[in-house]
């Protein structure tokens, strides 16, 4: 849906004020993009739809607190890295939650793998999957950084504003994330 600015304005402005028939006009503008982030950064459509969902809820019992100058699509990014992330480490409570549960009703510590065998190997071909799993190592922040500025194009400065973070955070949370993912995916070369 293409609307100029004058129009984007006014239909934020009714939704301000209340008109769900306008929060649904901006929920139909910025969606696909919403999902899109959700979904690069959690990994998951079905988290992704619920991320998208969540996203939307807060934005609409916050919007009395959108600032008028800020643009909406950047607020509404950091609506969606931010559940995005209390979902990923809710998901990451839970597995650690489920690896000691387990632990306990074996009573055995495991002993960390050498690395990945050939098998694993052979059947890691497949580039998309290399990469979703070396995204998987990464923090909520990292990943969050590192899916703005690689994926979604955003500048430092965006990023930053989106994150709730200073420059050189920024910087350094992309630059980690960079990194980690270079060591992941030589290993798997």
């Amino acid at each position: 849906m293409q609307m100029d600015a004058i129009e984007a304005a006014a239909v934020l402005a009714r939704a301000r004020q209340g008109d769900s028939d306008a929060f649904r006009v901006l929920v139909e503008r910025h969606s696909r993009n919403v999902f899109r982030l959700a979904f690069r950064m959690t990994g998951n459509e079905q988290d992704a739809e619920d991320v998208v969902q969540e996203s939307f809820l807060r934005a609409y019992r916050q919007l009395g607190r959108f600032e008028s100058r800020a643009n909406f699509g950047t607020w509404l990014y950091r609506i969606v890295v931010n559940c995005s992330v209390d979902l990923m480490r809710a998901r990451q409570a839970r597995q650690a939650q489920a690896r000691i549960e387990s632990l306990d009703e074996l009573d055995v510590i495991p002993t960390p793998a050498e690395g990945p065998g050939p098998e694993r190997l052979a059947q890691s071909a497949e580039i998309g999957a290399r990469v979703a799993d070396a995204m998987s190592g990464l923090s909520p922040l990292e990943r969050a950084a590192f899916t703005l500025r690689h994926y979604e194009g955003r500048s430092i400065d965006e990023i930053s504003r989106m994150l709730g973070l200073r420059t050189s955070a920024t910087k350094h949370s992309v630059f980690r994330a960079v990194r980690k993912l270079r060591i992941a995916l030589a290993v798997l070369k």
